[in-house]
């Protein structure tokens, strides 16, 4: 791969999952998990490692359709699952209780690591990395730019936690967010078409 394309699909990952992560559900988790152990460290350190399995996983899924399936209609689908989750982008996310973890019985480190990654399952970032890595065919860049845009996003709500959520804008970044996706589904959709 072109190291222009891969430091594309690395940047690219990295501002749709950090914007889309803003008031995300796994977000909500994260400060829920810094709120009842206290720990940061443990904490980031299990939401880094559950989300490079997972978004390894999503990535590595969109990257090996993609080298299947590679034809006009899947990248019009993939620009039209862009979209799809620009839209999706802007319905505010709720933790369930039933995504709560429970009373730790395993620490800050593995509580975060095995709760992260079961919330992350189908989650708007989740499918938008599994969409990425169909779209650049490149599940390495891609897991790591999405793995530091939920950094970005989680670190200060870990250390922060709720002040951080009273502060930001969260319809103004979900709108921001949705726009980026909307955008990078349009330009697919063009740039398939031939018109770019």
């Amino acid at each position: 791969m072109p190291e222009n394309l891969m430091f594309e699909a690395f940047t690219t990952s990295t501002a749709i999952v950090a914007l889309a992560e803003i008031g995300d559900k796994t977000q909500l988790l994260a400060i829920v998990l810094a709120a009842r152990f206290k720990r940061p460290l443990p904490i980031v350190l299990g939401i880094l490692g559950a989300t490079l399995a997972n978004h390894f996983l999503a990535a590595l899924l969109g990257a090996t359709a993609a080298a299947f399936l590679d034809g006009q209609w899947f990248r019009f689908a993939i620009a039209v699952g862009f979209v799809a989750m620009g839209l999706w982008t802007l319905v505010p996310d709720k933790l369930d209780d039933s995504e709560t973890p429970k009373p730790a019985r395993f620490g800050a480190f593995l509580t975060t690591l095995v709760a992260f990654f079961i919330v992350e399952m189908g989650d708007k970032t989740q499918i938008a990395t599994i969409a990425l890595g169909a779209r650049f065919n490149d599940a390495l860049a891609v897991t790591a730019g999405t793995t530091l845009g939920m950094m970005i996003a989680n670190v200060p709500a870990v250390v922060f936690g709720h002040e951080l959520i009273k502060r930001v804008p969260l319809d103004m970044v979900r709108m921001i967010a949705a726009a980026l996706l909307v955008a990078t589904g349009v330009w697919l959709f063009v740039q398939t078409l031939g018109l770019w």
